[in-house]
């Protein structure tokens, strides 16, 4: 049995940036697997990488060691690897699990074979709701039949609150393993979830109520970052950065307001969890980070992919339909909304994000289309009266 092997399944930058970076900190050795050959044979070479921490007063290296790759095509590598992992994880982003949870399976049948009774436990580094309902059935689905799934894999899910900037060509052409990140480092994982001791790792923080943390994100952090982006693009196009958006009072103000606006949502959805004072220190952490010019992070990067972001279990859709359904008020979180639905703001060439391009087609037929179809808000609103 291989002891402290993490197998994480997507090498991008929140995979090395954070997931990687605090398990191989913690004495882990981490086998990344990814469909990025060119990043994977880079990573065998060298079996390091640098994270590049990006605060105001100066830049911070850290040295990510004992970290080595796999081809997600080296299909029997993968399994093997995973079959004997300590732990697993995954970073794939929603449109890269239905690719990766084949192998998965796979691994839990040879897993079972090898080891027996050893349970996996998957930390799901996913920014989506119910990521873990979703996971497992998905592999009840692919595993065979009376596979004891609920004894044998552990669905962790988390609160991924790390921001990280995109970086520009030249950054990668510089160093194409080394990646940028803010000094924020709290890795919020499911506490009830673990068939396994809880690892010992460093900045690992177990919650008994991991919905409510995972919709604090959501809700917050995901909400107010999207918000003034909307807002900054909509008062300004040619502003290229967060900070310059949140530089404006204006902006600022509107942003902390409809931040504050659906913390009282969260509050009535989890009145347990979390205080109005908690939140509201929380929200301006948040705002303080999102300012922060080092991390170079631009209006595009946060506001862009419209379809997900705008979907009926993201960031501004979720609380308000939550807020809908508890009668709650939720203006200032529509009228960020509505501004995003505007939202034309392009990349450091010039460019819309590529499925943008199709939402765009898509408003063509108007704004209630968008509402509807996308957001799925009028089928709410029907079922309601």
């Amino acid at each position: 049995m291989v002891q402290k092997k993490l197998v994480l399944f997507g090498a991008g930058k929140i995979g090395r940036s954070f997931i990687g970076q605090v398990f191989s900190r913690s004495g882990y050795e981490v086998v990344f697997v990814d469909i990025n050959k060119p990043l994977i044979d880079k990573l065998n070479e060298f079996r390091q990488y640098k994270v590049i921490v990006k605060s105001r007063e100066s830049d911070e290296t850290i040295q990510v060691t004992n970290v080595r790759g796999a081809y997600l095509s080296e299909v029997e590598k993968v399994i093997e690897e995973l079959s004997d992992a300590s732990i697993a994880a995954l970073s794939v982003g929603q449109q890269g699990l239905p690719a990766t949870l084949p192998f998965i399976a796979e691994a839990l049948v040879l897993r079972k074979q090898k080891h027996d009774e050893w349970p996996l436990d998957i930390i799901i580094a996913e920014n989506m709701r119910n990521a873990d309902q979703y996971i497992r059935a998905e592999l009840e689905r692919l595993l065979p039949t009376g596979y004891a799934i609920d004894k044998l894999v552990g669905f962790i899910e988390t609160s991924i609150g790390k921001m990280v900037p995109i970086m520009t060509q030249k950054d990668m052409e510089e160093d194409a393993l080394q990646v940028f990140a803010e000094p924020y480092n709290s890795l919020i994982v499911a506490k009830n979830s673990f068939k396994n001791p809880i690892p010992d790792v460093s900045y690992l923080s177990p919650k008994e109520n991991i919905k409510a943390w995972v919709d604090r994100k959501l809700f917050i952090h995901n909400l107010g970052h999207a918000t003034a982006a909307y807002l900054g693009f909509q008062k300004n196009p040619n502003w290229v950065f967060m900070y310059e958006a949140l530089n404006d009072p204006e902006i600022y103000e509107a942003t902390r307001q409809t931040m504050l606006q659906s913390a009282d949502i969260l509050i009535s959805l989890y009145p347990k969890e979390f205080t109005q004072s908690q939140l509201e220190i929380h929200i301006d952490d948040l705002l303080e980070r999102f300012q922060n010019k080092a991390l170079g992070d631009t209006i595009f990067r946060v506001g862009c992919d419209l379809y997900r972001k705008l979907g009926p279990e993201d960031r501004l859709v979720a609380p308000i339909k939550v807020a809908m359904s508890l009668n709650k008020p939720h203006n200032l979180i529509l009228k960020a909304l509505i501004s995003a639905i505007s939202f034309r703001a392009v990349d450091e060439n010039g460019k819309h994000y590529p499925t943008d391009e199709k939402f765009f087609i898509a408003y063509e037929r108007g704004i209630g289309h968008i509402l509807e179809n996308i957001c799925q808000l009028a089928t709410m609103q029907k079922e309601r009266h």
